[in-house]
Order: structure tokens, then C-alpha cells, then sequence
């Protein structure tokens, strides 16, 4: 029998599909990959999206947490190059769930969007993209999450463009800077980790070419939210110099998608 199967990161794409397909795949298995290190934002999310699906969502706790392959690692902090964490902690918990059942696993990735990252390449799992598959864009996801009553996720309210570990290297500066504002335990944490690594790694930092030490001084976090309003407002301008047939399209709501792994940010 074909096991079919949708990964949730705690983002709004996967979130959406879920609801999406609530109704039309009613042997689907949800599963969250927990690696311990989430935003607590990301939990109640993941709580409230269980509720409206009427569904369980089973957690694949890795058995062996950040800490343990960081030490395996050598301390060497995950990076764009090196992308341990989602193996360890996200694909191999997948992959060890599906085990060699045939199995069709869904996911989030849009009309819209030609991002790229970690799915499973075991040749019993097959990956299909339903919102590829019916032309869904930003725009109607958002309004998936709305009709539904789960709406953004609300890490979003406070400036976060992804799920995922709230020390993602993906992140841009300004969401490092409102990571702390919003949760300086977590930045301390991050913080910490930046500094064990640097014992073992000269100069290698979670965001490139500067520490959390160095970020976190007042007027370099002044600096940074100017550096980011400042290009909000270019990316503004120019979707108001949009033609006609792309305001139409919803072209003028489309934001600038992040990078990441397919499995943690969708």
C-alpha cells in the first residue's frame, strides 16, 4: 500500500497544503520534524494547524539532538556549505519514518517559485507538488490560510521570513537583529554557539563576516533596520512602476522568497 505522507516545517506553505488537501487525501500523515531548537512561535502554530486539520501530527524527534552532531561536527557550526543540520536532524528522521514503504510525499512549493533544497532521493519516495500542479501562487496560499482561520504564521508578525531552528544561517541581518529584540534568550543561545565554534573555526560566524557579538551593538542594530528599510523602500517603488497586466496578476504582493532547505522553510 502507498504511504502518503506531508511534511510540515512550520511554515506557510506547508501549512497550507496541509489544509488544503485535508479533504482530498484522507490517508495523509502528517509529520513535523522537531529538532529541539524551534521558535516557540513555530510550536503554537504547529498546535493550532493540528486542531483545524482534526489530525494528529506525529514529531520526529531526531534521537540524536543538535548538540550531539555538533560535537561530531567539530564544533563546526552548520553553514550553506555545509548543511548538517538539515541532514541529521531533518531528512534522516524523514527518511527513517518512511522506512522502505512505498511512499508519495507532498510538498509545498509553489507556481510562483523555483526554490531549490533537501528532498529525499530514496527511489521509494516519490515527491509530487500540488500547488505546481494546480498554478497556485503566494495569493492564494495566503488566502488558504486565512479561509481557514490559521492565517500567517506568527513568527511573521514580528519581521521572521522562516520556519526552522531560530538560529538558521539563512536568516538575513535584520532578522538576527529582531530575533534578538524579540527573544534575547534565544539570541544568547545562538550567541553561544557562535563563540564554542570559534574556538575550532577562525573568523566563521552564523551570518556572514560578522559575529552576533558585533551585530548586537546598539548602533549596528540601528544601522541594519535603516540598511533594511531603506531597501523595503526601493522594493516598493518598484512595484508601483509594475505594468498594468502584473498588478492585475498580484505580481505588486509578491515578496522576495528566502533561501533555505526545501524540508525546514516551506
Amino acid at each position: 500500500m502507498i504511504r502518503h505522507v506531508l511534511s510540515l516545517s512550520g511554515g506557510k506553505d506547508s501549512a497550507a497544503l496541509a489544509v488544503y488537501l485535508r479533504d482530498r487525501v484522507p490517508d495523509m500523515e502528517y509529520i513535523f520534524h522537531d529538532t529541539g531548537k524551534e521558535l516557540p512561535e513555530t510550536y503554537d502554530y504547529m498546535a493550532r494547524l493540528e486542531s483545524i486539520l482534526g489530525r494528529p501530527v506525529t514529531r520526529t524527534t531526531p534521537e540524536d539532538t543538535f548538540d550531539h552532531w555538533l560535537a561530531v561536527y567539530g564544533d563546526m557550526l552548520p553553514s550553506n556549505h555545509r548543511r548538517w543540520c538539515t541532514k541529521m536532524l531533518k531528512l534522516k528522521p524523514f527518511e527513517a519514518y518512511i522506512g522502505d514503504d512505498p511512499t508519495i510525499n507532498y510538498v509545498g512549493l509553489r507556481a510562483d517559485e523555483k526554490r531549490v533544497g533537501y528532498i529525499s532521493t530514496k527511489p521509494n519516495i516519490t515527491a509530487v507538488y500540488p500547488f505546481q500542479e494546480d498554478g497556485l501562487v503566494r495569493a492564494d496560499i495566503i488566502r488558504i490560510l486565512e479561509d481557514s482561520g490559521l492565517g500567517l504564521p506568527p513568527y511573521m508578525e514580528w519581521g521572521r521570513s522562516r520556519s526552522g531552528c531560530y538560529f538558521c544561517f539563512y536568516q538575513q541581518k535584520v532578522e538576527w537583529v529582531r530575533l534578538k529584540r524579540r527573544h534575547p534568550d534565544l539570541f544568547e543561545r545562538a550567541k553561544e554557539y557562535e563563540e564554542r565554534s570559534a574556538l575550532v573555526s577562525e573568523g566563521f560566524t552564523w551570518c556572514s563576516r560578522e559575529s552576533l557579538s558585533e551585530l548586537e551593538r546598539p548602533e549596528r542594530m540601528a544601522q541594519i533596520e535603516r540598511n533594511w528599510e531603506a531597501s523595503s523602500a526601493r522594493r516598493a517603488a518598484r512595484r508601483e512602476n509594475l505594468p498594468l497586466a502584473a498588478v492585475l496578476g498580484g505580481a505588486e504582493h509578491e515578496e522576495e522568497e528566502p533561501e533555505g532547505c526545501l524540508i525546514c522553510s516551506l
